[in-house]
């Protein structure tokens, strides 16, 4: 390999990884910023949730258009073109004066932003020779993790000293510079003028999914199937989704090419990203709200003692890299996966008194757990997927990912109000003021029940350590979903053989 040809590989590297950067902060960086944008537009708590429910619509919608898109007009003016407006439409959220044009540019920056993560993977097994892989899907895999944890620590420090706008503006000089890289190094991809557009089947695909992320957005808002909404969108989302499979089988030129599924580690690949995705933003959406709303912590601090997370995913895709292909790739997402459920069930002894050090450790091994098991896991489930399938490949494993990551924060947050509820009345109703050890506290002056005050306090209380167990059994349950992913790693073939060439034939710029 000429130098020429590998400074143009680490340069496409930097750039496509960077595109992953500004697209995955954007999942969470905005969340700490919510109350602040709600009392700054007058909004309610319900159209304040729109901002981040818009995005994660649009992002679902238009992701699985990807391999499409890029065969029909080309990879890179679709990648660059995706850059530009995802950054006009962050400058456009942060210069917003009503709630209405900030769901609308989010809606955009999610349409724009949605093929940047399955392009940027697709890209790089492309550029790299196959047994280069799993080094550089542990680079790349950096920033799709680093993203959604640093991004509350970056957006809470951002709003505290600056103002919640930045938290938009911050993509500026992160899109010009991922615009100059890819324009740089970038090269073109033949184009496939004959491919006809699946109207029919993305119709379907489409309101599937918007149909499934509007139920689990705002099911726990709506009460689940008590609300006539959810309901209608439950039967939506699954009706379009058997309708979707049926047209895939029977049409001659489908949508998404069944064949990908033919292929036994793509298959095994997608249900494992999806168990772990449950995961991955199910524990970050736990943490604040427990650190800040149990314990009383400001948010910058929140945000200081959840970033060693990210130091440890960066270490073990570090290592990832290091190993390359000497080690089976189902040994080390099995070690990635065991650390995680460690980490959770170290954090089912949490209570309101945890300190620090202890929020530090369960989150560093919990970020090696997750930074073990992604760049394997991507190496290992494209190892034998033809490379014509990338792109689709691309997008259908970072949409599982995703799907995963907002089911899992469905359950954890449902989980969390319904156990909340079902220990507060247990609580409750073990109170015996006759008892020991509420007549010990009483003596001592802790407590009083002769004086409305001394009742709220004791309710307030109660209420606290009704969450806190709530919280634990979260933790709990995604432990048990950590290990209920397992046995599908044992379903991976480990990568042999060569992999063939590039799918697209590059062009002079």
């Amino acid at each position: 390999m000429s130098a020429t040809d590998a400074g143009r590989r680490h340069g496409v590297t930097v750039a496509v990884t960077l595109a992953t950067v500004i697209q995955t902060l954007d999942s969470t960086i905005a969340n700490v910023a919510l109350p602040r944008m709600q009392g700054e537009m007058g909004a309610t708590q319900e159209q304040i949730s729109w901002v981040l429910t818009s995005y994660i619509v649009s992002t679902a919608i238009c992701m699985p258009l990807t391999a499409f898109v890029a065969d029909r007009f080309g990879r890179k003016r679709l990648f660059v073109a995706s850059v530009i407006g995802f950054t006009l439409a962050s400058m456009a959220c942060g210069a917003a004066t009503t709630l209405e044009q900030i769901v609308l540019f989010r809606l955009l920056q999610g349409a724009f932003g949605a093929c940047l993560v399955p392009l940027s993977q697709s890209v790089l097994l492309d550029t790299w020779p196959r047994e280069k892989h799993a080094a550089v899907m542990a680079v790349w895999g950096v920033g799709v993790m680093l993203g959604p944890i640093l991004g509350p620590t970056l957006g809470g420090w951002l709003t505290e000293y600056q103002s919640w706008r930045w938290v938009f503006f911050i993509n500026l000089p992160l899109g010009i510079l991922t615009m100059l890289g890819l324009l740089a190094w970038l090269p073109e991809t033949a184009l496939d003028r004959a491919r006809r557009f699946d109207a029919m089947g993305f119709a379907f695909l489409a309101i599937s999914l918007a149909a499934l992320q509007l139920m689990l957005d705002r099911g726990e808002h709506l009460d689940w199937f008590e609300s006539r909404e959810i309901v209608v969108e439950a039967v939506l989302a699954a009706l379009c989704a058997y309708l979707f499979i049926v047209h895939v089988l029977t049409h001659p030129a489908p949508f998404l090419d069944p064949k990908l599924f033919a292929d036994r580690n793509f298959s095994a690949g997608l249900a494992t990203a999806f168990g772990i995705g449950v995961v991955l933003l199910a524990t970050m959406t736990l943490l604040p709200p427990f650190l800040q709303g149990l314990m009383g912590w400001p948010v910058f601090d929140t945000g200081l003692v959840l970033a060693p997370r990210g130091v440890g995913t960066a270490v073990a895709m570090i290592i990832c890299g290091k190993l390359g292909d000497r080690v089976d790739p189902r040994a080390t997402i099995l070690l990635g996966l065991t650390l995680t459920a460690f980490a959770l069930h170290a954090m089912t002894g949490f209570d309101t008194t945890v300190d620090r050090w202890t929020i530090v450790w369960t989150g560093v091994v919990q970020g090696l757990g997750i930074g073990f098991v992604f760049p394997p896991l991507t190496a290992v489930t494209f190892s034998s997927l033809s490379p014509r399938h990338r792109n689709e490949g691309s997008s259908l494993f970072s949409l599982a990912r995703n799907i995963g990551s907002s089911v899992g924060i469905s359950v954890v947050v449902a989980a969390l109000s319904r156990n909340t509820r079902i220990e507060h009345a247990a609580l409750a109703g073990s109170i015996d003021p006759s008892g020991m050890p509420l007549r010990l506290a009483l003596e001592a002056g802790l407590w009083r029940l002769d004086t409305p005050e001394g009742l709220a306090a004791l309710e307030a209380e109660v209420a606290r350590q009704a969450a806190t167990i709530a919280f634990l059994q979260d933790f709990r349950l995604m432990m048990w979903v950590c290990i209920a992913t397992m046995p599908l790693v044992l379903l991976l073939r480990p990568p042999g053989g060569s992999a063939a060439g590039p799918a697209h034939a590059a062009a002079a710029d």
